[in-house]
């Protein structure tokens, strides 16, 4: 939690010592602080160390997750070539991530077997519940790890997964499909199959790679470094470390998330992510085919918007953890999305007469769709406390959020191709309400943070109230100030 919203020091260890500071003038329980005597160079070891285990193994987990869900959009457009079962219907921490993991892998393989759309249907239902707890899991799983200015940047790297599966699965499908009569199979079969055999292979090696909390202390980090970590997620989570924040969970808190304000303007915020970025995940090689391109040159082509999407989502990250603003960095490509769908809802009909244009919105809705959901989720992060109520908060957040997963399945329909009004339109409206929600969220938090910087002075608070209750108040706390 944070006192302010002040421009971070010029020194990074000064932001970080300024951050933990804020957390233990505004939480409930002297802690230790002998982490500010870790040197600033072992702060920075520690942190790259970090950086190069987590993230990367999120990012590659979630690169497969979204993967073994998007390659149907890449298998729609092989499939035509052979069979009519295709309707146009898509379905949608520790050791618990594990047992997700491996279930989904085995639902993965058993798309390439499948024989009609009644097995489909099935195994997309299966593979959507067992898959269901991967990407709120791992978002609580890095705030064990990281503090609240460092999550956003972390976090988009992890989510660069979903947007480097765009890319990745338009290269694997070109070159898959040209596996058609192998062992008897067409070539749409062998793209589940054999990515879903890379999912198995890579499950295997996550319990030898992830240790759950820095409690645990793995043994790729020195025991002072381990020490240096579990003292400043103390700092911030009231004193509790990583391991026993996440263990104080109750049915009243989950009660106490549901009836959170804050959360259900979050998720209009993510459904200006999910409503876009899974409609063009979903039909985009298909978008790309009806500007008149081949079903392979459709493939190839679906690649360059997704890099472009990675490359926002960690820059406007990285620039939202420097300047510890949220709002700013999401109304910023929310419009981006407003702008690309303003210029793809009224040229799409004509998009073999505007292939330029059409494409060129393409790619700035990418750029505008990936950064949304690595600031919204970070946001969330940082204003709901203690860290169980957090935990719960993410879930169900991203819970609400796949609501627009729903929507996104079934706003591109193939009838009215090539313009997709429903599909652009609603997309653009969806964008559109995402800004207002981010601009009440904001004016909102400030009101509330002004109100309580009014209301009683910390000495009195701290009177007022024992430390066992500010812990317990969280973000409700007198004491707390959000994150704008």
């Amino acid at each position: 939690m944070e006192a302010d919203n002040s421009m971070p020091p010029r020194s990074k260890s000064d932001c970080e010592a300024k951050e933990i500071e804020r957390s233990i003038s505004s939480s409930s329980s002297r802690v230790d602080t002998t982490w500010e005597n870790f040197p600033e160079q072992q702060r920075r070891a520690v942190l790259r160390k970090m950086d190069l285990r987590i993230p990367p193994i999120l990012m590659a987990l979630y690169l497969l997750s979204y993967l073994d869900r998007a390659n149907i959009g890449n298998a729609k457009i092989e499939v035509a070539r052979y069979h009519h079962i295709w309707l146009g219907s898509n379905d949608d921490t520790g050791k618990r991530q594990r047992r997700i993991l491996a279930a989904h892998e085995a639902d993965e393989l058993k798309h390439g077997i499948t024989h009609n759309f009644r097995g489909i249907l099935s195994v997309r239902l299966i593979m959507g519940a067992f898959e269901a707890g991967f990407f709120p899991g791992a978002i609580a799983y890095m705030t064990k790890w990281y503090t609240n200015y460092e999550l956003a940047t972390r976090l988009s790297i992890f989510y660069v997964g979903s947007a480097l599966s765009g890319a990745f699965s338009g290269l694997l499908a070109y070159a898959i499909a040209k596996m058609n009569g192998v062992g008897g199979l067409e070539g749409w079969r062998w793209i589940f199959i054999l990515e879903g055999l890379v999912t198995v292979a890579v499950g295997v090696l996550i319990p030898f790679l992830l240790t759950d909390t820095p409690d645990n202390r793995p043994s790729w980090l020195t025991a002072e470094e381990t020490d240096y970590l579990i003292e400043r997620m103390k700092a911030q989570n009231a004193g509790q470390t990583a391991e026993e924040a996440g263990s104080h969970l109750s049915k009243s808190m989950l009660w106490t998330v549901i009836t959170d304000w804050q959360l259900y303007p979050l998720a209009i915020v993510q459904w200006s992510n999910t409503v876009p970025t899974y409609g063009l995940k979903f039909t985009l090689p298909q978008i790309i085919k009806n500007m008149g391109y081949t079903s392979s040159h459709a493939q190839l082509l679906s690649v360059p918007p997704y890099i472009a999407g990675a490359i926002s989502s960690i820059a406007f990250s990285l620039l939202s953890d420097k300047f510890r603003k949220r709002s700013y960095f999401l109304v910023i490509p929310q419009t981006l999305l407003v702008i690309a769908y303003s210029v793809l809802t009224p040229l799409s009909p004509r998009s073999k007469q505007n292939i330029g244009a059409c494409y060129f919105a393409i790619v700035l809705a990418n750029v505008g769709c990936y950064p949304i959901n690595p600031g919204t989720s970070s946001w969330c992060a940082n204003n709901t406390a203690p860290s169980g109520k957090r935990s719960i908060s993410i879930a169900y957040l991203i819970s609400l959020s796949s609501v627009g997963g729903i929507f996104a399945s079934y706003i591109y329909i193939d009838s009215e191709a090539p313009g997709y009004p429903t599909g652009f339109g609603t997309s653009l409206a969806f964008a559109a309400a995402g800004i207002f929600a981010v601009i009440g969220l904001d004016i909102t938090y400030a009101r509330i943070n002004k109100r309580r910087s009014r209301t009683m002075e910390q000495v009195d608070i701290r009177e007022k109230y024992t430390e066992a209750e500010l812990t317990a108040l969280g973000d409700r706390s007198p004491l707390f100030r959000y994150t704008l």
